[in-house]
């Protein structure tokens, strides 16, 4: 078909309503940006990089982190409410909500939450700012592997909330019954958006515009909408971290990647994937299902979990690192929100109309 009719073939970046996940979902913030540069971009949201002249503002940085506390405290109670779980609104609000599938790689978050308690149960006077790691998936009835991952991350959350030798250091939750009406709350009082899909498997995505329109600050590899992000933003205001799109492509073509090497060759991901099949997991876990993961991660991860793992952690380090720098972290916020322009859908529509439709 392309042969005969190449110019019935384009691409277009997809994008999100403003008027949904900014104006209705964070009433708070939308208030605050049209304060700032009036409402035009609730029509226009390339408006909104008016926002560019309040970045190195001190006033409207704290401002800005009074309405990211407000709405992380308006999650906090949402998910005491249906967890039954007491999270702290001044901890780092970590997310991932999508859909739950292996190349989005849930899989390799939960790892480095297990690393991360392996490191404060062996290190207890460790210093480490407060986290709140959140995820939320649609539903997956009938994919095995998936429903495998929403149960280790049950099982981890278990572990960690219930142990009070950490000191409320790190909380883990999974939102149940995730759906868009959530999501506007989640979207609102992120702070980091994890979009960490193995390079070349996401088409686009629009999970990272909505994060990013609400302030969040991406931590994703260069996939899909990510490297759009990548490019708006700049180095400085995103958090880029595995290899890229070419390198995977590559290791498929010539089948050279073994999880089980990265396993054996690295103390750090050693660590992390047996806690899959440790006492503690298997004490609130089903014993088969934590074990056949296990052995599926060491013996097939067609998504290359563990060839990132440790990029991964290093680069949450730093990240986690830049937040204490909270003078530097109000400023990439800002900087995102004002980036954001490009990723509404009325520009997608728009894109659709002058290049196929042609309507007038």
């Amino acid at each position: 078909f392309y042969q005969m009719m190449p110019e019935k073939f384009n691409n277009k970046t997809n994008g999100i309503t403003q008027r949904r996940f900014l104006l209705h979902a964070n009433p708070l913030l939308a208030n605050w940006v049209t304060d700032k540069i009036s409402d035009a971009w609730i029509t226009n949201l390339p408006e909104i990089s008016k926002l560019k002249l309040f970045v190195d503002d001190p006033k409207s940085q704290q401002e800005f982190m009074n309405i990211k506390y407000q709405n992380k405290v308006r999650l906090a109670k949402y998910i005491k409410e249906h967890n039954g779980i007491d999270v702290d609104p001044r901890s780092i609000f970590d997310v991932q909500v999508k859909r739950l599938h292996e190349y989005k790689r849930q899989l390799l978050n939960i790892l480095h939450v297990m690393y991360i308690y392996n490191e404060l149960k062996s290190h207890p006077d460790m210093e480490y700012y407060p986290h709140t790691f959140i995820f939320g998936a649609k539903a997956a009835a009938g994919y095995r592997r998936a429903k495998l991952t929403i149960k280790l991350i049950n099982s981890v959350a278990d572990v960690i909330n219930n142990d009070k030798s950490i000191n409320g250091k790190i909380k883990v939750v999974f939102i149940e019954n995730y759906r868009v009406s959530n999501a506007e709350i989640i979207f609102a009082a992120a702070d980091v958006s994890e979009q960490i899909s193995t390079a070349s498997k996401e088409a686009s995505g629009t999970g990272n515009m909505k994060f990013m329109l609400n302030g969040a600050i991406t931590c994703g590899t260069l996939d899909g909408a990510n490297v759009e992000i990548h490019d708006l933003v700049g180095d400085d205001n995103i958090y880029i971290f595995g290899e890229n799109s070419e390198q995977v492509i590559d290791h498929y073509a010539k089948a050279d990647y073994v999880s089980r090497s990265f396993y054996e060759k690295s103390p750090v991901i050693k660590a992390a994937v047996d806690f899959i099949v440790s006492d503690q997991a298997l004490a609130v876990g089903h014993k088969e299902n934590l074990e056949r993961l296990y052995n599926e991660l060491l013996n097939k991860d067609w998504f290359m979990t563990l060839l990132d793992l440790e990029d991964y952690i290093a680069t949450k380090d730093r990240m986690f690192a830049d937040y204490e720098d909270q003078e530097k972290w109000k400023r990439m916020m800002v900087v995102n929100i004002a980036k954001a322009g490009f990723f509404s859908s009325d520009r997608t529509i728009a894109e659709y109309n002058r290049d196929i439709w042609k309507l007038k």
